[in-house]
């Protein structure tokens, strides 16, 4: 595939940069479609993203719905077929802001004028359509075999929420229609997972207008939460953590001293208290110093691994809200280790082994980032790279493999994220282990160590889950309501056929209850067909015990399983074992 860059120089473009400069054209040639219909529009930014790509688009008092996309696609398709060529250009500062303003394009003016006085201000032009670009691109708009429009949806300028909200229009792109193909059928797929949707029909979750952001767990989604806390608290008492709960409103001091108030203000809601500033927790750490700091240490002592489901609350833009992977409420599955440096590579390979234990139990598998110091990090240069260097030894001491993701770390210190795969092949970030030399400074934590010396511990910050709410979501369109019977809101449902075999089924179900399996009874007049359809494709629960004549006059159950959807006749006692067997191996 040729494409241009902005000096005119044509090449190969690189494998991995392809899906980029298709979508990036794209973006272009919408924006020339949208033009064309809809002359008075002023174009904010267009870039090409992971999933796609999209145009930010003021048109004033024009009011686009998902109905427009197909007339503004079919332009595109017009552009497209009279390939014509894509050009670029290079312009001194003036000559740029001089074309701009006579086109129209005050926002484009607006970018200029925050790009650096010896910046060099590229255009790429494509018939009567220019829009300053840094490209590359591809060289004639024919070249763009595969895309779809997806959505309108709203966006502020330069993402600040005082800015004019202008129009954004989300499109994919692919290399060829077989894989635009196959995307949109992943889509289709996701779409029926959708975890919003599959919570409303489960009765798990709620989300309400009174509370945006804010969701309730119903009684039959809390089992399934309880049963993930249940398996959490399990495995961090094997693995020696202590549990501590830490407060949810401490003071604004707190915040200054740990770094979060400069660093993450925005984030945080606070309130007033005896007239004194105080916030809402958006993060656990500082309680955990507070828990360390609160008596004297002695390197025995150390490691101190002290887990915290601790519910935090962070201000999200109202718009980029999304059933419970993008709340302003969450419990995250916490812990901090206090240790000496000499306990680093040990403590780390520990929490990998513990995040590696949780995904393989719900099979999924991940991959490693390692991520470095971002621009407003905080601490000297020799602890950034004694932190980073503890993280890189872990992961080589272990042999695995990871991506590097220069910049991107907490502002206190680098850190290891694992982005695991669904079903689907999605990639959700959730694990993290995040090496901090800051904090203990900031608050000046101590231990006595064998020498007799006060030094320095070293803080571990990491989540296995990450946030609950959001893995439960992960979950339920991994599995698409369909929970292994250990984490299944409901396990069983018994179904009588009759009211003849209600007493029996009631009988059932006492004893199921009895042994502590979440169990319901539904002894609704209707026919058996449709309760057992609506226990598979509704409940989605594992089993279900459907009991008529036979079944009472000899004694036995028959067990229909949503895994095989093959029924089988067999003793109570037979059953019961099986299935205690299977959630207490949480298989």
């Amino acid at each position: 595939m040729k494409i241009v860059y902005k000096d005119g120089t044509v090449a190969d473009c690189p494998e991995q940069e392809e899906l980029e400069v298709i979508r990036h054209t794209a973006a272009h040639i919408m924006a020339q479609a949208v033009k064309r219909i809809y002359p008075h529009a002023d174009f904010g930014y267009g870039p090409a993203t992971e999933r796609g790509f999209h145009y930010d688009i003021d048109l004033g008092d024009t009011k686009l719905s998902d109905e427009d996309l197909p007339a503004i696609e079919a332009e595109m398709k017009k552009i497209i077929k009279e390939n014509l060529p894509i050009r670029p250009s290079i312009l001194p500062r003036a000559e740029a802001i001089a074309l701009m303003e006579e086109r129209g394009e005050k926002y484009k003016v607006e970018h200029i004028d925050d790009l650096p006085e010896d910046a060099e201000i590229s255009f790429f032009t494509q018939g009567e359509y220019v829009d300053m670009c840094t490209g590359p691109h591809l060289r004639y708009t024919k070249a763009l075999k595969a895309f779809k429009l997806m959505s309108i949806s709203g966006a502020y300028w330069k993402n600040n929420a005082e800015n004019k909200m202008l129009t954004r229009i989300n499109g994919i792109a692919f290399r060829t229609q077989a894989e635009l193909d196959d995307y949109l059928k992943l889509l289709e797929e996701a779409e029926k997972r959708d975890h919003r949707r599959i919570g409303k029909e489960m009765d798990l979750f709620m989300l309400r207008d009174e509370a945006p952001g804010f969701p309730f767990f119903l009684p039959k989604g809390m089992e399934v939460y309880n049963s993930l806390l249940e398996f959490w608290h399990e495995i961090h008492r094997e693995a020696g953590y202590v549990e501590i709960k830490t407060p949810q409103i401490m003071t604004r001091a707190l915040w200054e001293t740990s770094g979060h108030w400069d660093h993450y203000k925005d984030n945080m809601y606070s309130t007033t208290i005896d007239e004194d500033p105080f916030c809402i927790k958006p993060m656990n750490c500082p309680g955990g110093v507070m828990v360390y700091a609160s008596k004297p240490h002695s390197y025995r002592e150390l490691p101190i691994r002290a887990g915290e489901l601790g519910l935090v609350h962070r201000h999200e833009m109202r718009g980029a809200l999304h059933g419970l992977f993008r709340v302003r409420a969450f419990t995250q599955d916490d812990a901090h280790i206090f240790m000496r440096p000499d306990q680093i590579a040990d403590e780390i390979r520990g929490v990998v082994n513990l995040i590696d234990k949780v995904y393989t139990k719900f099979g999924f598998d991940y991959f490693i980032e390692l991520s470095t110091r971002p621009e407003d990090s905080m601490g000297s240069d020799e602890d950034w790279e004694m932190a980073t260097n503890g993280l890189i030894d872990a992961l080589k001491s272990m042999n695995l493999d990871y991506i590097l993701n220069e910049g991107d770390g907490a502002f206190y210190g680098p850190k290891i994220d694992f982005h695991l795969r669904d079903c689907l092949g999605r990639t959700w970030q959730c694990g993290t282990i995040q090496l901090d030399f800051q904090m203990p400074i900031n608050f000046d934590l101590g231990y006595i160590d064998a020498d007799g010396e006060r030094k320095r511990p070293v803080m571990i910050h990491r989540v296995c889950f990450g946030s609950i709410e959001r893995f439960i979501g992960i979950l339920t369109e991994h599995f698409a309501g369909k929970y292994p019977t250990w984490l299944a809101p409901v396990q069983v449902k018994v179904l009588p056929v009759s009211e003849k075999s209600n007493e029996y089924a009631t009988s059932v179900y006492q004893k199921l209850f009895a042994a502590g399996v979440r169990v319901e009874l539904d002894e609704r007049n209707e026919k058996i067909g449709y309760k057992i359809r609506e226990a598979r494709q509704v409940d989605r629960v594992p089993y279900m015990v459907i009991l008529g004549e036979k079944e009472v006059e000899d004694g036995s159950i028959s067990v229909r399983d949503r895994a095989t959807d093959k029924t089988t006749n067999m003793s109570y006692d037979e059953f019961e074992a099986m299935l205690l067997k299977e959630i207490s191996d949480r298989a």
